[in-house]
């Protein structure tokens, strides 16, 4: 080999290598939508092994997303429904309850899940880039398999008691949509969260506790007093919850002021959820 050649081995242009500079999008609510595409598969792997792990080796499996709002419904019945003479719409108290539990064991659940994921794949997470707001929302989208096996048993609820199915049906994905949406928001929040303060694993039960008594699952919203019914329906899983009650079971209340009223607010707490994440996310990888 001669020294040309020599030379030009060793030239700064033959030593370059072609490389992707990551820059993180500009605005607290910009999402690059053509990266989530591109990591569109990496998402799906992760919605389908949360819902892998969720029941790998346990003995009942998927009766697992029945047996939870079931075995609450039996409670709730017993101790709200006959001691303490709850009234529920009219509607007997087992389905008013059970109707209840379904969104609301969506919504606590897929909370939980989503809060810890970055925690719990933090491995992942100082190893590999990949756009972190798909990471929280696997668990959420595995959430609704969950609410799609525990809705089963509503039928089956309905048909015992002689319930059946309206036109009001179709309005059910609306219900679902706002609590999907909050239960995003939410879950955005708490995982950005739980990255930073590890102790924040503690609020997170206890918080979904006390969301539980402030949501009309063992009462309906008609006990609360007019004047406060504004500041109630601020609350995304209230107008969630009523209206998934009259789009399934004919509950005679008219959910729809407070529903589009949830709506909105399910809204704003995607927006802050998904605004503090973005601001957040470029440091998990140091702090987590």
């Amino acid at each position: 080999m001669n020294s040309d050649s020599i030379d030009s081995a060793n030239s700064p242009e033959s030593a370059e290598q072609p490389f992707h500079v990551i820059e993180p999008v500009k605005g607290v609510f910009s999402i690059d939508w053509q990266e989530l595409w591109h990591y569109r598969e990496l998402f799906w792997f992760l919605v389908w092994r949360d819902v892998l792990v969720r029941y790998k080796q346990t003995v009942l499996g998927a009766a697992w997303a029945v047996l939870q709002p079931l075995s609450t419904m039996v409670v709730l019945t017993l101790f709200f429904g006959r001691l303490a003479k709850i009234p529920s719409d009219g509607l007997p108290y087992p389905l008013f309850s059970y109707a209840g539990l379904l969104l609301w064991t969506f919504f606590s659940s897929a909370l939980n899940f989503a809060a810890r994921s970055l925690v719990s794949n933090q491995n992942v997470v100082t190893k590999l880039y990949f756009p972190r707001v798909i990471m929280p929302a696997a668990p959420v989208i595995g959430g609704l398999l969950d609410l799609a096996i525990a809705a089963v048993l509503m039928f089956v609820l309905m048909a015992i008691y002689g319930f059946y199915p309206t036109i009001r049906v179709i309005t059910l994905p609306v219900m679902v949509t706002i609590a999907f949406v909050a239960t995003l928001g939410v879950g955005l929040f708490l995982a950005a969260m739980n990255v930073k303060y590890r102790d924040f694993r503690f609020v997170v039960p206890f918080l979904t506790q006390f969301w539980m008594f402030v949501s009309p699952v063992a009462y309906p919203a008609t006990l609360i007093p007019e004047k406060w019914r504004l500041l109630y329906y601020l609350n995304p899983m209230a107008g969630a919850i009523e209206g998934f009650r009259w789009a399934l079971l004919g509950a005679q209340t008219n959910p729809w002021p407070g529903m589009a009223l949830s709506a909105v607010s399910a809204v704003v707490v995607l927006l802050l959820g998904l605004a503090y994440f973005q601001k957040t996310h470029r440091f998990f990888a140091d702090v987590i």
